[in-house]
């Protein structure tokens, strides 16, 4: 839709429609940071939601790198009281590792996922101008077609995982847990609105916002190139006809993606220790670019990785495939076998991380562990300890590097059961990985 040919109003329920409709969930989590985007979108929602019955939860995450952040979170929570929406703060603070901009979105993302409780959905105020600004930072890193594709209006997230939510990082209501834990979803309705029309909106209706002052810090990339967004326009590549070309891009990429998952079908089928094997021949006669792609997602799906690995280490790790070698990356082993790879679960990467049985455990993010005769036991990798105490009772013909890294469950120094290797009572582990799990990897494939 042309922005501006309908109110904001209407455009944010189209675009709520389209994204959930036609049954809506009768509650959606708002991440309102205080800026002009998120304090318009909350507005919509409380427009939309008055008319749909939609409870809203409004969800503040103070990343303590800014004194004035408390003051943002506090006009949050006065809005939502003059709305009458439930507010809550959540508190992070950077270990100072790694890029400080990432850390923060991941750790947003995190917070958010261990303090909404049984609700699914989570709005997030990205704009046209943020799907332009996107574009340009991924061309200067030189991404392809995946890369420079637009935000989607729904992307589906990996569980966070079962770590309890720090009291002291809360303040305020939490929704009610879920009987059964549910994937999370990123919905995005204001992809179609530029920034500009977001505080007119508010300006009209005499609403409030903060303006950021690190979105004109030349020490952060995005504001460097908000920037250089705007000399561009003269000359014709504006925030307009780089989103155009990005929803162009994001159309190209579905094409590729519907080739992979052809060619999976074709060569590609999953191990039984969570693994994914490819047909040697197959794989190699394929293109290169659908080659990656797979090898790619592969990556991503055995990790339960939110994004693919970098270009030019996925490109070196074929390589060594395609050559008959082996290689490991992103927390993952790969090796080419006599007719076949096989891509699977590093053990150095599992190794020492464990979770205790209750009604359910998530382990490595992807092995969802219960039964009623093991609660209050540890799950972990089998290791070389597992391996020597399971074989008296090995059934399965695994290969010992595959079965180092498989979820097992243990009571002190003992273990107790090894679904893949025939140990135990059976039946205690299930493979699952976000909503897509249930379609495996093909699955994932068309997912992402």
């Amino acid at each position: 839709m042309t922005p501006g040919a309908d109110s904001l109003d209407q455009r944010f329920a189209e675009a709520m429609g389209a994204a959930l409709g036609p049954d809506f969930p009768s509650d959606i989590v708002l991440a309102v940071s205080g800026g002009g985007d998120s304090m318009a979108m909350l507005t919509l929602a409380h427009n939309w939601a008055h008319v749909w019955g939609t409870r809203l939860w409004v969800v503040t995450v103070d990343h303590g790198l800014r004194p004035e952040a408390g003051n943002e979170a506090a006009l949050v929570r006065e809005t939502c009281d003059e709305l009458g929406h439930p507010h809550t703060t959540l508190r992070w603070r950077w270990d100072g590792q790694g890029n400080l901009m990432d850390a923060a979105r991941r750790a947003r993302l995190d917070l958010i996922g261990r303090w909404r409780g049984g609700l699914s959905h989570v709005l997030l105020a990205h704009t046209r101008d943020d799907v332009a600004e996107t574009f340009l930072m991924r061309l200067a890193r030189g991404s392809g077609v995946d890369g420079l594709s637009a935000m989607t209006p729904l992307r589906e997230v990996a569980e966070t995982g079962a770590t309890p939510l720090d009291p002291e990082a809360c303040d305020g209501a939490r929704p009610p847990e879920a009987a059964v834990p549910s994937g999370l979803t990123i919905v995005r309705p204001c992809l179609d609105m530029r920034r500009a029309e977001l505080r007119h909106y508010l300006r009209v209706l005499k609403g409030r916002w903060v303006e950021d002052p690190t979105n004109e810090d030349d020490h952060y990339e995005r504001a460097r190139i908000r920037k250089l967004l705007r000399g561009l326009e003269a000359e014709g590549l504006g925030a307009e006809t780089l989103a155009a070309t990005a929803g162009r891009m994001g159309r190209a990429r579905e094409a590729l993606r519907a080739r992979a998952v052809w060619a999976w079908e074709q060569c590609g089928q999953e191990g039984g220790a969570g693994d994914l094997v490819f047909e040697r021949d197959r794989f190699a006669a394929l293109e290169r670019d659908t080659q990656l792609r797979l090898l790619a997602a592969a990556l991503q799906w055995v990790a339960s990785a939110e994004y693919r690995p970098r270009a030019a280490a996925l490109e070196g790790l074929l390589e060594r495939l395609l050559s008959g070698g082996a290689g490991t990356l992103m927390g993952c082993a790969a090796r080419a076998e006599r007719d076949r790879l096989r891509v699977w679960r590093e053990y150095a990467a599992v190794a020492g991380t464990s979770v205790t049985v209750g009604d359910t455990a998530l382990w490595d993010g992807r092995w969802r562990v219960f039964h009623p005769d093991l609660r209050g036991h540890t799950v972990q990798a089998l290791g070389e300890e597992g391996w020597r105490q399971a074989a008296p009772a090995r059934e399965a013909h695994v290969p010992h590097a595959l079965a180092l890294c498989l979820p097992s469950v243990w009571q002190g120094e003992t273990l107790r059961a090894c679904d893949a290797l025939g140990v135990g009572p059976g039946a205690t582990t299930t493979l699952e990985q976000g909503e897509t799990q249930g379609a495996g990897f093909k699955g994932f494939l068309l997912s992402h």
